[in-house]
């Protein structure tokens, strides 16, 4: 492992040859870094929701699912996933080695996802989902951590919002492929379409753990495919960032939780995260949401696709202004009050093209979630070790939300799902 920089000796650089040299390592690590994270993020998310399409072709029938076995088949993922959260990011910090302890990760959760096709009752998918979000667990405020390793404040809404996008762009592509391959597979070599969905889904999530063993970076001071010098300019540029150096020294892991735990920052942002999570809590449900629109059930899947797409665009405007100007409230609120705007609307109207028009509007409230979660990493950026656990655990306790928005819409409440609606309304007015 390299030496950190302010242990080596100096090499001396210009201010137009370290402007240089910063812009080589911001295009070298965003080349690798980024892409390969939304992709192992996007095939995240559709391993979490596909269980969302795999009940439109029946799942529940064949599984003997109630409506309660669904919701909480639903929300056991998110227990596993608040356990390991913390705990894995204090790891994956010990370690120093993202790019082999995620890939790791990715492949594990990869199997169990493809193992869904092999349950055969509630209980089977009841243990396989648990341990699905444990492994989960271990991706996101990991992908979080790393990042906040390389990019300054003014660089890493940006990057962070590419990465959501991936969830984003999971919830259109995931309804595009899940519409093929429930249709394309259904019955063949006698297997159901939704248990092909977690098959191929499985699979290809597996050969994306694969590539990040090669392509994924460590930290600034040991990864492999950066030079001596780019490694030194990545240090530079998070001391000077920071105002002090990367120091964890005498920081035990412990200590390090503590110091988290400790700061009413982490709290305030824990709280307000759940909150926008209840009120995304339409995101598990969007094909059944999609449904009420009267559609089968491939066109369904086919008319998820435009609002998320439509999201995507508003993210990256949204964070691309907020690193410019250096805001972060306006651009957090803003997108919720537009969510508001269009929950009312899917509340008060049962008109085809209102509703969903009113989609589109809440697709694009996850351009608020998103800011959220770079003020975590801009508000505590030392020592690293109390970052880690402060990213993880604001994202675990959020998780808290997920649960309880597992039950925010019940087929008792369909099709108005008014109830549902409301609950979603107080919730974005609390997260702003």
């Amino acid at each position: 492992m390299s030496k950190p920089a302010e242990e080596r000796e100096e090499i001396t650089l210009s201010e137009d040859e370290q402007r240089r040299a910063e812009l080589r390592l911001k295009r070298k690590v965003d080349f690798r870094l980024i892409p390969m994270l939304v992709i192992i993020y996007i095939l995240n998310y559709i391993d979490r929701n596909n269980i969302s399409a795999a009940r439109l072709k029946g799942l529940e029938q064949d599984l003997a699912l109630t409506d309660q076995d669904y919701q909480t088949s639903l929300s056991i993922l998110y227990v596993g996933y608040i356990l390991m959260q913390v705990p894995s990011n204090l790891l994956l910090h010990k370690i120093g080695r993202p790019s082999i302890y995620l890939p790791t990760c990715v492949i594990i959760w990869g199997t169990l996802s493809a193992l869904t096709a092999v349950a055969k009752n509630y209980r089977d998918i009841i243990v396989i989902r648990f341990f699905l979000g444990f492994i989960e667990a271990a991706f996101f405020p990991g992908a979080l951590y790393v990042m906040s390793r390389f990019y300054t404040k003014k660089e890493y809404a940006t990057r962070v919002t590419l990465l959501y996008a991936g969830s984003i762009l999971s919830n259109a592509f995931g309804g595009l492929l899940a519409a093929g391959i429930l249709s394309g597979l259904e019955g063949a070599n006698g297997i159901r379409g939704w248990r092909w969905l977690f098959i191929v889904e499985g699979c290809l999530t597996i050969l994306s753990g694969l590539i990040a063993f090669v392509v994924l970076p460590d930290f600034p001071e040991n990864t492999r495919w950066l030079t001596e010098e780019e490694r030194l300019v990545a240090q530079r540029r998070s001391i000077q960032d920071a105002g002090e150096k990367d120091d964890d020294e005498g920081v035990s892991m412990w200590r390090a939780f503590v110091m988290a735990m400790t700061d009413i920052k982490v709290w305030i942002l824990a709280f307000m995260l759940t909150a926008a999570v209840v009120g995304l809590s339409f995101n598990a449900f969007f094909p059944t949401l999609t449904a009420t629109l009267g559609y089968s059930s491939t066109v369904t899947l086919l008319l998820t696709a435009p609002p998320w797409f439509f999201a995507y665009l508003v993210m990256l405007t949204n964070a691309l202004h907020a690193d410019k100007t250096g805001e972060r409230t306006i651009h957090v609120v803003w997108p919720f009050l537009v969510a508001i705007v269009g929950l009312i609307i899917a509340t008060s109207t049962s008109a085809l093209g209102a509703r969903f028009f009113a989609l589109f509007l809440l697709a694009q409230s996850y351009a608020g979630f998103v800011i959220i979660l770079t003020w975590i990493s801009n508000s505590i950026p030392r020592p690293p070790a109390k970052r880690a656990v402060s990213l993880a655990f604001v994202n675990a306790f959020s998780q808290l939300g997920n649960i309880a928005g597992s039950y925010v819409f019940p087929a008792a409440w369909g099709p108005s799902y008014k109830n549902s609606f409301a609950i979603c309304i107080t919730m974005f007015g609390l997260a702003s």
